[in-house]
């Protein structure tokens, strides 16, 4: 298994050894329960299925509910699939914690970024806005959107204003800085998507490829 469940709780920093400040996202990650196993011969597929977080039964829509009762687990508010190459080596009822990552191990994290509402151009895709001087009085409209005569219509993908935020969103290669398993806390380098205790995933990194920063080399402007 290389999937948690959890919540993120803020941002703050940590120093390393060498003097140099991290920030660092804190993560409550598990535990997480299995709470059903996915087998090839009856299912398709081989995955599992964990849980996180508990939740009043009265809460619970029935087909959930029933189902952990007849596993005989209590119902969870979060329940995601991980899918296996493999049958799962877990049992329902198994309990995965944060022992799962260790220290410098990249991971993906997926969230729900924040919603922003509806939004014009500039925000939403970063446009520039027109002058406000010499009786300009549309410095942040989106100007034109359309052709007159040939398609004579708003091409579709157009970027424009609307609904910005509120998305599914993959930040990839995230190295965790540490783990503690004592209180169930991922400290992943980075910022990650989402708002203060917010729902997130933590899963291993499929690519693997660490992030480089180049810092830009210093140039001198010359006056002609």
């Amino acid at each position: 298994m290389t999937l948690l469940l959890g919540r993120k709780l803020g941002m703050t920093q940590v120093y390393a050894a060498d003097g140099k400040v991290i920030p660092v996202t804190i993560v409550e990650a598990g535990p997480c329960t299995v709470m059903q196993i996915r087998s090839h011969e009856r299912d398709g597929y081989d995955a599992v299925q964990l849980g996180f977080e508990e939740i009043r039964n009265k809460l619970v829509k029935k087909p959930l509910r029933v189902a952990a009762e007849k596993a005989g687990l209590a119902p969870k508010r979060f329940l995601r699939e991980q899918r296996l190459k493999a049958p799962a080596d877990q049992a329902v009822g198994a309990v995965l914690t944060v022992d799962l990552f260790k220290a410098g191990q990249l991971v993906d994290v997926i969230g729900t970024t924040k919603g922003r509402g509806f939004a014009g151009t500039i925000k939403r895709h970063n446009f520039n806005r027109g002058p406000k001087t010499h009786g300009c009085m549309n410095y942040r409209q989106p100007g034109s959107v359309g052709s007159s005569a040939y398609p004579n219509r708003v091409i579709k993908g157009k970027r424009m204003s609307g609904h910005m935020g509120h998305a599914r969103e993959t930040v990839k290669n995230l190295e965790i800085v540490k783990v503690d398993s004592a209180r169930n806390l991922l400290l992943i380098k980075g910022s990650v998507p989402g708002h203060n205790n917010g729902f997130v995933q933590v899963a291993s990194a499929k690519t693997g490829i660490v992030k480089v920063v180049v810092p830009k080399a210093a140039t001198a402007k010359g006056k002609k």
